[in-house]
């Protein structure tokens, strides 16, 4: 299978310089959203109630094929469609960069640290509420900014890295389904009395797609640490062989121990969804004490490893 390296870099400037424009996202909405509303019926038409255990796993795997068949299909006929015209690949690219999130994650992290400045704990509380699942009345200052840094740190993997992965890989087709699992897994993959059962292919098939981007997000930003100074690359690179696979996910530890040893925190541990705790481990030997000028640090460590990549899919496109 031919890599395409030209494709994944003129998507990653492309979505860096304009992200996905407000307008065009009120007009048509954006392709995750459509990818979910299949989801949703399929959850709703597939996943009864009244079944057994081992059916509504059966039906949760029909229902991860048909998702994926369709989305496939239709990314398939679309970049067949886009090479048959002039400069076809900039418009694959351009539809490509739709399923990037490179300015988008930025944005929402930035917006904490900018509630910080407009509205303290209060505002800070409102915008990292709109990017995390925990409980924001339960977060003090420093777990405020920890769950920005983490977000930032977990989402830079299956919202950027992975999926320029599968885009590398697979173009088009591969990001498209690359999109279609993750987003199954964010909204049917969770071990609910509800979708223990029928997503569990879902969850699992998660995992194992982004099992790469995880790891080269741990390597970008631990290389993003030695292009910036106050970070440690050293310490993030031992934060990843010691930590990483302490987590629950065997996903998530990589790019949040890295991006803990590189800032000299210590992120995870327990935390509040809804009224449950969970007892998470602590990833990084630093300081808990996170505070808002952290998350400036973790983005401007991010916007280097962002760099990193781009400049990886360059060195691959001229040397291809």
């Amino acid at each position: 299978m031919p890599l395409h390296p030209f494709l994944l870099a003129a998507a990653l400037v492309i979505e860096a310089v304009a992200g996905y424009p407000d307008p065009l996202y009120t007009r048509i909405r954006h392709p995750v959203v459509w990818i979910g509303a299949l989801i949703a019926q399929l959850d709703g038409a597939l996943n009864r109630q009244d079944d057994g255990f081992g059916r509504r796993k059966a039906f949760g795997v029909l229902a991860l094929a048909v998702l994926l068949l369709t989305v496939g299909g239709v990314a398939v006929a679309v970049a067949w469609a886009c090479r048959l015209l002039p400069f076809g690949w900039l418009v694959e690219a351009a539809l490509a960069s739709t399923l990037l999130a490179q300015r988008s994650l930025h944005d929402h992290v930035a917006a904490v640290a900018d509630g910080f400045r407009s509205g303290g704990l209060e505002g800070a509380r409102k915008a990292v509420s709109m990017i995390v699942g925990r409980n924001p009345a339960t977060l003090d200052e420093p777990a405020v900014a920890r769950a920005a840094i983490e977000s930032l740190a977990e989402n830079f993997s299956d919202g950027v890295v992975a999926p320029a992965f599968w885009l590398l890989v697979g173009g088009l087709p591969g990001l498209a389904l690359y999109k279609a699992i993750n987003t199954a897994d964010s909204m049917i993959g969770h071990r609910t009395p509800r979708h223990e059962a029928f997503g569990w292919a879902a969850a699992r098939l998660d995992d194992l797609v982004n099992l790469p981007g995880s790891r080269l997000t741990a390597l970008l930003l631990v290389g993003a640490a030695w292009m910036m100074e106050g970070a440690d690359p050293r310490q993030a690179w031992r934060s990843v062989r010691q930590d990483a696979h302490r987590h629950r996910s065997p996903n998530a530890g990589w790019p949040e121990a890295a991006m803990a040893g590189a800032l000299d925190l210590r992120l995870g541990g327990p935390r509040v969804y809804g009224a449950t705790r969970i007892e998470d481990v602590w990833l990084g030997a630093g300081r808990t004490a996170a505070t808002p000028s952290d998350i400036g640090r973790a983005l401007a460590l991010y916007r280097r490893a962002c760099g990193l990549l781009i400049g990886g899919a360059l060195v691959l496109a001229l040397l291809g």
